[in-house]
């Protein structure tokens, strides 16, 4: 099973103070910063995806690149743009998901491809258009509204244009047809034609929001019409747990910023760890937090007590050894920085948790190797994106784990 890691911009940059919340003056972000797979001994995915509308944007407005990157990309190519190692492929798509409530893709398969071809990616997804609902047709008839299947069949359209674009020009990038559906028979359907069509890696979209039983029910359907050689992808989707049942149904490869981005935009799933997840130390910076400041401004809070109170906890962290009387110190300068900052929740109880296990301190990743505590610690991008490689390298290390029980158990 491998894992591709979807691209967002998302670098650290390996010269930034920490305990000055700095960068240095010298930077350059394109030239300087990291990908994960540069902070980290190893890559922690097989892969990146890179969506065509996050680079060149969609109807919804710009990507996330600035026309200078756009420029650059085009012009060095994918492997050297993002630096990639041997190994690492580079898989494209559309982002169907920036386009979904349009009647139809603003990009066409000549569009698509030419994308993959100036840029250089080992494989690209054909043109899709995401389907609304789902239905397991469980409860017997269901009314189906009629453009799910208005947009499967469009799908179908697009791929078979996309790949007869592809055969044309002899083109070096292998095409992956995109498949949707709407229960687990279109899925199914959907992924026949493709296979006709000529397609050997179909990417699964659309089950972003379709529970784990729903997904397994689409992909046994699917897997009863599978040819031996077709390899399937499941688009953003993780669900390690039932990483064992999708690849006896034919999965080979999924994608997902799920890890990642639980980092920091997770309530309590922060710090990843084998047998569980930890909620991360919040500090925010004081000129930083909105409620901080609106409460300083109002004269409500001290700026120079918010101020010293953030100082006294960083202080606290930093010099946490482990012992109990450090875990209790930091637990009160914690508590008394919440309070300052006005926390509609306390998450106290689960701080403790995290500063008695402390899982950095056993973590031998790079990141929790040079950084310690500071990975721990909720605050900033530079401290958040680099727990969220952390977190990929522990989904690696999940994945490298089935793997091993698979080869075992055959």
């Amino acid at each position: 099973m491998k894992f591709y890691f979807p691209d967002s911009q998302d670098l650290v940059s390996p010269t930034y103070d920490f305990l000055r919340d700095e960068y240095a003056a010298h930077r350059v972000r394109l030239r300087d910063d990291q990908y994960a797979h540069e902070v980290l001994d190893q890559p922690p995915y097989d892969g990146i995806l890179v969506s065509k509308s996050i680079v060149d944007g969609s109807v919804k407005g710009s990507g996330k690149y600035t026309t200078a990157q756009r420029a650059r990309l085009h012009r060095m190519g994918v492997q050297r743009f993002f630096r990639l190692p041997p190994g690492v492929e580079a898989l494209g798509d559309n982002g169907a998901f920036n386009y979904i409530d349009e009647p139809v893709p603003p990009v066409t398969p000549a569009e698509t491809l030419n994308f993959y071809e100036e840029c250089g990616f080992d494989a690209g997804v054909s043109t899709d258009h995401v389907v609304f609902g789902f239905s397991d047709m469980s409860e017997g008839s269901v009314e189906v509204d009629p453009d799910w299947e208005a947009r499967r069949r469009l799908t179908l359209r697009l791929a078979e244009e996309f790949i007869a674009l592809a055969l044309d020009r002899k083109s070096p990038v292998e095409p992956v047809g995109a498949a949707q559906g709407w229960s687990p028979a279109t899925y199914a359907q959907s992924v026949l034609a493709l296979q006709d069509l000529g397609y050997r890696r179909i990417a699964l979209g659309g089950m972003v929001p379709l529970k784990t039983g729903q997904i397994i029910a689409c992909l046994a359907e699917v897997a009863s019409g599978l040819k031996p050689e077709t390899q399937l992808h499941l688009l953003g989707i993780t669900r390690i747990d039932s990483m064992d049942d999708f690849s006896a149904l034919g999965v080979t490869s999924f994608d997902s910023t799920s890890a990642f981005r639980q980092a920091f935009m997770d309530d309590r799933n922060n710090f990843h760890t084998a047998k569980r997840a930890y909620v991360a130390l919040r500090v925010p910076q004081v000129d930083g937090n909105p409620t901080l400041k609106r409460a300083i401004l109002a004269g409500t809070v001290s700026q120079r007590e918010a101020i010293a109170s953030e100082r006294e906890t960083l202080r606290a962290l930093r010099a946490f050894d482990g012992s109990p009387r450090s875990q209790k110190v930091c637990i009160d300068r914690l508590s008394e920085y919440e309070s300052i900052c006005q926390s509609k929740k306390s998450y106290l109880s689960s701080y403790e948790e995290t500063l008695a296990d402390a899982p950095w301190m056993r973590c031998m990743c790079r990141v929790c190797k040079e950084h310690g505590i500071e990975v721990a610690i909720f605050r900033g991008t530079e401290r958040n994106k680099r727990r969220g490689f952390h977190n990929l390298s522990v989904l690696r290390a999940k994945m490298a784990q089935l793997k091993s029980h698979r080869s075992t158990d055959g």
